[in-house]
Order: structure tokens, then sequence, then C-alpha cells
């Protein structure tokens, strides 16, 4: 394409300038894939430039390899250009954004709390003149920028903003693999990659054009640096790389062709400036002197620039390609880069982190000072938000250290940094490489541990458990009782997935009563809960008695003390405590955690009757755990998902979910969601009327010898068991199960089981026993549980109807078939209002629900508008963009029929 500048790339230049000339329409997000020198920075410099044309603001960063440890550096770069307009964002936003780029001082903010502003920042901008970002080999930003773009790019279709970025292929990170259009960048045709080396070739024999094709393979940066590479080795009476060489050393080889050529002070300075994390001029030509030992002057890098290897300003000096850097290193000896590292460390004397970086790079065998210095920087690497920098630092630190037991401790804790990533992967590796160490006992146990965390749902192994706490004595005996707690907890969840047995279960329990004030942390609640919710739920239940919900600031210890809650069958507790816990992550923007604590609610929220929340925590669970990289949650997510399908009288959609869980949870004998599974099944089948098959399906959740049979799980199916078994005639063999649960109600405070109990005793009762039976159940404080109350008043409705007292059911049947509809229990509310029917009141049509139709993410927002939250403030906690909000609320008003804001909280309340 001439015009551009560019050979043989019309049809992909097509593609990015149809996006930017449609982003009035639309915005929109774009991965550029392809190899090494195949064109991608000249394509998107050709976009940009049309950008330029079309009036666009670009905004443009390069990622470089070095700088990539560097937090939030590319994201400074893009951002640059608009930063003073960070004061139109809410204060919180401004401060995550100012304190980020150093422009203030305060705490680190929040990863996601960052892109949050930088969408708002960019929404902003861009509704005042549409921007085009152009982000450059991405996957040498720092992570954080990478996860910002990541997050950007999921969001700007409802902006006038398009995102271009472009990734070398074979570079698995989020950015591309998070779902967007791709535009797979290949190799030139022969044509095309004939004519663009007739631009390059001049004074190159027949033989040589023809091997630099060949050897090209229509790589365009190959066609380009190739000539120049056989004139200097030509030149220099050096040999033409070999043929046998893949493509990406050919590149590298061609610039250090050039590089082999420079003088010693030239090839001193580029040397500095390939080995260092900035690209600051005076730093490199100070560590260039100290390399050479003389001064260097900004005329060596002149000569770099003639060759075209850099260019530089009065500030900074910049590659021209990220392969020269590849080049330079390549082609320089582990000794020299030993030297330049060393000389960078000399003149970064003022700077003790960067300088303990470059003097780690610099020692070829093992120094303990070196070593102890990097792992103290390693938090510094934490404190500016770069595990993946702190687990480098960790790494290289062991390799410098000369004790064996120190050394594995240190790769143990580059492991749990690795943890935290969710990097299985990485973590094996590094516990492969610390099990060689002479690890003490003590660190043993943590690696024990390190080995458990992503493996919490293997099943039924009894032995695993019992050798977790003979570990977690040891931890106890040496005071280390928070690896005590985390490998009891580790053992507990393994509990609670499956099966262990009574020995087990009681083992853990027992090891965990050993830890001197135990009580204090809010992981022993958790362990007693998960371990043995029955006979510990007593004890968990006084723990959590004695915690005064607005003095916990920690939103972790919100969450395990809300998963205490949940676990021993408490769920307006575990609601208190996962709500408010929900509160502070949103606020610090910690949105891995969010998605595991709005997990937990749905199942909480479906018992209180408030379905809607369900639906959104199941759904924005769903795509924060995507987003945020934990696929770990899929199965979970799905089953609760089908138990809200089920409840909402979606038979058949729950059904084939139900299949799908049980699928996934069979081949390992997961309790925990086979439990699930029979819960939705019988949900499904008794919102359709088919009662003895939900009483058969609900019944294995109950039996022991059964693979469905769950210690805790199994209450949430108690009045369901009840209600089918009455319909279907299986009232006493229901009532032999109600036993056996009343029993154990003497045993456990389980609010679940003692609500649910209330209901199945109702319903099984003989008709002289019914109605004191009704009045007490009724006469209990059920504010917080609207479904079990309305449940009551539709069986005490058609008890009374039977009884021929039609006056005095129609009372209870209103109030049911009005708490069914607000709820969105529409098989239920449809039973109401049949029953009221036959007790002789006339029922009007009903309005669709508000949930009929809208989505999941529609419902969120039009519930948040209602309650008189702004665009941007719904944005702020849902992590939207306030214009994605208002598209959003531009499509809701048609679908709910309604033409204002201030008509949604009553169009809500109607249906």
């Amino acid at each position: 394409m001439a015009a551009q500048g560019l050979i043989g790339r019309d049809q992909e230049l097509d593609v990015l300038t149809g996006l930017i000339d449609q982003v009035i329409e639309s915005g929109a997000a774009i991965v550029v894939l392809g190899d090494p020198g195949i064109g991608k920075s000249s394509l998107l410099r050709a976009a940009a430039d049309h950008g330029r044309a079309a009036r666009l603001q670009v905004l443009a960063a390069t990622g470089i390899e070095a700088e990539a440890h560097l937090p939030y550096a590319g994201l400074h770069h893009l951002l640059r250009p608009v930063l003073s307009a960070m004061n139109r964002l809410p204060a919180t936003q401004a401060g995550a954004l100012s304190t980020t780029f150093g422009m203030s001082d305060g705490p680190p903010p929040e990863p996601f709390m960052i892109a949050l502003a930088t969408l708002n920042l960019l929404t902003d901008v861009a509704a005042e003149r549409p921007v085009l970002l152009v982000a450059d080999d991405v996957q040498w930003l720092d992570q954080q920028a990478q996860a910002v773009l990541t997050f950007l790019a999921r969001r700007l279709s409802n902006d006038p903003c398009v995102l271009i970025g472009a990734v070398r292929k074979d570079h698995d990170i989020a950015f591309a693999t998070a779902g967007l259009p791709e535009l797979d960048l290949r190799k030139l045709d022969e044509t095309s990659a004939r004519d663009l080396l007739a631009r390059h070739a001049a004074g190159l024999s027949y033989a040589d054009t023809e091997r630099i094709l060949r050897e090209a393979a229509g790589n365009p940066l190959a066609l380009v640096e190739l000539p120049v590479a056989v004139r200097t080795a030509a030149d220099a009476g050096l040999e033409a790389p070999p043929q046998a060489l893949p493509l990406t050393t050919h590149l590298e080889r061609a610039f250090a062709a050039r590089i082999a050529g420079l003088p010693p002070l030239t090839r001193d300075a580029v040397l500095i400036a390939a080995v260092d994390n900035a690209d600051d001029l005076p730093e490199i030509l100070a560590g260039a002197s100290a390399l050479a030992g003389q001064p260097v002057t900004v005329a060596a890098l002149e000569t770099a620039m003639a060759a075209g290897l850099l260019r530089f300003d009065d500030l900074h000096v910049h590659f021209r390609h990220p392969l020269v850097r590849s080049g330079v290193l390549q082609l320089e000896t582990v000794t020299r880069r030993y030297a330049a590292n060393a000389a960078l460390a000399e003149v970064l004397a003022g700077e003790p982190y960067r300088r303990t970086w470059h003097r780690a790079q610099s020692v070829s065998g093992q120094d303990d000072q070196v070593a102890d210095e990097l792992e103290a920087a390693h938090v510094v690497s934490l404190r500016r938000g770069s595990a993946t920098e702190a687990i480098w630092a960790l790494e290289r630190s062991a390799q410098l250290t000369a004790d064996s037991a120190k050394r594995g401790r240190r790769l143990l804790l580059a492991a749990e940094h690795a943890f935290g990533l969710g990097r299985a992967d990485l973590v094996d590796r590094l516990l492969t490489r610390a099990a060689r160490t002479s690890l003490s006992r003590l660190d043993q146990a943590r690696m024990a541990w390190l080995r458990e965390i992503f493996n919490d749902g293997v099943p039924g192994d009894a032995g695993r458990v019992l050798a977790l706490c003979d570990l977690a004595l040891e931890a106890i005996g040496a005071s280390e009782s928070g690896l005590a707690l985390n490998l009891l907890r580790g053992a507990a969840l393994r509990c609670w997935w499956a099966d262990t047995g009574p020995t087990a279960r009681a083992q853990v329990t027992e090891v965990a009563h050993l830890i001197e004030n135990g009580a204090d942390d809010p992981r022993y609640a958790t362990i007693l809960a998960l371990a043995d919710p029955v006979l510990q739920g007593q004890e968990v239940t006084e723990i959590l008695d004695g915690v005064v919900l607005e003095t916990v600031a920690d939103p972790a210890a919100l969450w395990l003390l809300g998963m205490a809650a949940h676990c021993i069958g408490d769920p307006v507790r575990a609601a208190d405590f996962l709500s408010r816990a929900e509160t502070k992550l949103r606020q610090q923007g910690r949105l891995g955690l969010l998605s595991q604590v709005l997990n937990m609610e749905v199942l909480d929220n479906l018992e209180l009757g408030d379905w809607d929340r369900a639906v959104s925590c199941a759904e924005e669970a769903k795509r924060l755990a995507r987003e945020t990289g934990q696929p770990l949650f899929n199965t979970g997510s799905l089953s609760l998902h089908a138990m809200i399908v089920a409840l909402r009288g979606d038979n058949e959609q729950a059904q084939s979910m139900a299949n799908e869980v049980e699928s996934a949870a069979g081949s390992r004998r997961l309790n925990n969601l086979l439990c699930c599974v029979q819960l939705i099944r019988g949900f499904g089948l008794i919102s359709q009327g088919q009662h003895t098959e939900a009483y058969e399906a609900l019944c294995r959740a109950f039996d022991p010898a059964d693979p469905s049979f769950h210690l805790a799980d199994r209450y949430h199916g108690v009045m369901f068991l009840a209600e089918a078994a009455a319909h279907a005639g299986r009232v006493k063999e229901a009532r032999e199960v109600i036993a056996g649960l009343e029993a154990e109600a003497a045993t456990t405070p389980a609010p679940i089981l003692h609500r649910q109990l209330s209901y199945a005793r109702v319903v099984l009762a003989d008709d002289d026993d019914a109605e004191d039976l009704f009045t007490e159940a009724l006469r209990a404080d059920l504010i917080r549980w609207p479904w079990l109350r309305a449940r009551l008043e539709l069986a005490y409705g058609r008890w009374l109807r039977r009884q021929r007292r039609v006056t005095q059911a129609r009372p209870p049947l209103r109030s049911a078939q009005i708490t069914f509809e607000l709820i969105g229990a529409r098989s239920w509310a449809e039973q109401a209002r049949s029953e009221l029917r036959a007790a002789g009141e006339r029922i009007q049509a009903q309005e669709p629900n508000a949930q009929d139709v809208l989505s999941a993410q529609e419902l969120q927002i039009a519930r948040l508008a209602a309650e008189g939250l702004s665009n941007r403030a719904i944005g702020e906690r849902l992590y939207l963009s306030h214009r994605t909000v208002g598209t959003h609320l531009y499509r809701i008003f048609p679908k709910l029929e309604i033409t204002s804001r201030a008509q949604l909280a009553g169009r809500l309340r109607q249906a």
C-alpha cells in the first residue's frame, strides 16, 4: 500500500481503518498477532496515521522488555497526554492514578481501582474527541499495564474509543487470550516480498537477493534488515548467517553483525543501554563510563544511531526495535553482561533498590550479601504492585544463596507469591526446585501446604487429611500457628468437598483446638465449620456471636467469617459478613477475592428470598472470575446458576445444567457438588409439579450411603423433600428422614435446618396437629426469611382451603402470592394464584417481571439507578464506565415500558 508506505498489507489495514472510521457508532478493541518482525509495528503506525487524519486523539505506548518489571510504566506512557483531565474523575479514582504515577503520596491503590480510573478518564476524554489507543509489543509491557488494557478492551464497545494492541505470537498473555477479535498478520506473499526487498537490496548480487528472499520467508523486518547484515558482514569479512538458523535468530544475528563493528566506547554504551531498565541518557553515559574506565560522551551514541540501532534525545535513549536489544545481549559474552550490570550498580549508589537489582545480575557465583539484599528488595516490588518482579527477585536470591535450607525457604516464598497469581505451573516448578534443598521440617510442612492449595477438591483422601494434621501439629510445636492454620484449612476443605469420614473430620478439629488463641483468627472458625459443620456448629456460632461486624476492617477476614457462617447453615449472618466484605473489596478494587465472595453469596441470597441479588451475584462472580483468571470456580458457579434456573421454573434447562455439573464432579466424587446436583433436580421437578420424581432425586441427598450426601448442603433441601413427599404420597418415608434431622437439630443450632424443619413438620403433619404447627412456625421471626414465610403461607392457605375455611385461606395466600412475585418465584406465585382462584378470589393479569425482560447486569444497573445512584456511582460499583451504564439504561427503559429514570423504582416494585 504505497499511500501508507506499506507493501502487501491492504486487507489488514482496511480492517483497522474500518474500526477507526466507525468509532462514533461503537468502540472496539482488537489484537494484532504476528511473529517477530512480521510488520505489526508498521501496521500500527499506519493505523495511528489514519486516526490522526480522521481527527482522533491518538495515545500510543510500546512495550520494552527491559522495562517490563516497572509497574504501570507502560500505562503512564500511554496516558501521559491526557493526565491533565484527571481532575474530572472522582477523588478516589484521581488519587489512585496520581499515586500510581508518583504524582502524590499515598498507599498503593488496588489494581482494579487503577483500571476503573483509566477507563473513566479515557471515556471522558473520548466524549469530547474520539480516542485511538495504540499499544505495540503488549507482551513486553509491565503486567499491570497489560491488565489495565485487558480491562479496557472488554468495556469500550459503548464509547467512542478504539484500542489496537499488537502481541507477538506464542506469548500467552491475558490480553491475547481475552476473547477479543484478532487480526493474524501473516508473511508477505512472494510478489510483495520482492517489492519490499527491492527497496533495500541496492548493490546486492542476484545470489544474495535470492538467499535473503528464501531465508526471510516473507518476514518484512528480515527483508529490510538482512540486506544490511549481508553488506556489513561482507565489509567486515564475516560470514552471513547460515541457512539452518531459525528466523528470529536470523534477525538477532543481523543486528549483532552491525554491533560487532562498533567502536569500543560505542559498544560499551549500547551494552549499558541494553541491560539498563531505564532509558535515562545521563545514567546510560555514566554507566558506560564506569564500564569503559574512561569518560563516554554522546558522540559514542551518535555512531550507534548512524548504524540504525537506536535513537536518543537530550533525556532518553530508545532502541529502534526491541530485537536490537536482543541482538546486543546475544552477541556480548556473559562476562561482559555481568560487567555492565556491575557498572550500573556502581552508578546507582543513590538508588538502593535498582542498585541491588543490577548487583544481583553482576554476580557469577554465590554471594550471600547480595542474596540477602535481593530478598529484602522483593518487598519493594510487592509494594509497587509487581508480584512477578518479586518472584524473580526471590528466585535469583535463592540462586545466590550458599546455605541450602535458606535457599529452599526463598524458593517457597516465591511459590507463595506465584500462588497469589494463580500460576499452578510456576508454583510446581518452584516447589520442585525447593524439594532438592535441605529444607527444615517446618519448611517441608510449608511446601506440603503449597502443594495442597491448588488441589483442595481431591476426593475422600482421609489419609492425606491426617497427614496434613500431623504437619500442623509440628507447626504448632514450632510456634508457627499461621502455618498450622493454613495446613488445617487445606485439610478442612478436603472434608468439605468430599466425604473423608468422621475420623478425619474429628482429627482436623482436634488439632485446631490445640492452637493457642486460635479463636482470635478467622481461619480457626472457618476450619471448624468446613471440617464438621454439624458437631462444631455450636462453637462456631459462639465465636461469631462474639464478633462485632462493624469492627472488622479486613475484607479477607470478613470473607472467612462469612464462609464459616455459610458452612454451618446461618445464611443471615453469612449474608451480613459477605455483604460487608463485598463493599470493602469494591472500594479497594480487589476483584479476585470479590468474585469468590459474590459466588458464596448466591446460595445465601436464594435462601433469604433476594433472588434478584442472587442472579446479580452469580453473573458478576462468573464475569470477574473470568477476568481475574480463576477458572477453578467454573463448576461451582454453574451449579449455583442452575439452582436459580430451577427455582425460577425452567426445569428443562435446570436438568441439563445438573447433568453438566454431575459430569464434572462425578468422576472426582465431590459430594458437595453432587449434593447440589440432586437439589437442582429436585427444585426443577417440584417447580413443574413432578413431585414423585422430585422426591426420588432429593432423597438421595439424605442417604449417607449415596455419593450425593453432604453434611451441610442437604439442609437446603429439607422443605423441598417434605413438600415432594406430601404431594407424592411418600409421607411415611419422609417422616423417617425428618426424624433423623430432628435429632441433628438438637446438636447444631444451624438456622437453615431449624427453619426448614418448621416447614417440613407442617406439611407432613396430620390434620389434627397441623394448625398448631402452622401457628408456631409463622409466629417465628421471619423478617429476614421472606421465601420461607411465603412457602409457609402458601401451605397454610392450601390447608385452610382443604378444610373449607376459604375466607381464612385468602389472606395467607394473598400474602404468599405477593411475596413470590417480588422474589421472582414464578411457579410458586402461580400456585398461590391458583389457590386464590379456588378460594373464590378474582386475580388480575400480571405484568411481565423485570427479571423476565432484563439481563442480570441490566437488572443490577436498574436496581442501583432506582436507589438513586448516578451513572458514575453505578460504574464505580460495577467496574464499568459511566457511559456504558448510560447505554444500558437507554436500552432498559423501553424494555420496562418507561421513559424516565424516575419511573424505575415504581416499575421494579410492580415487577
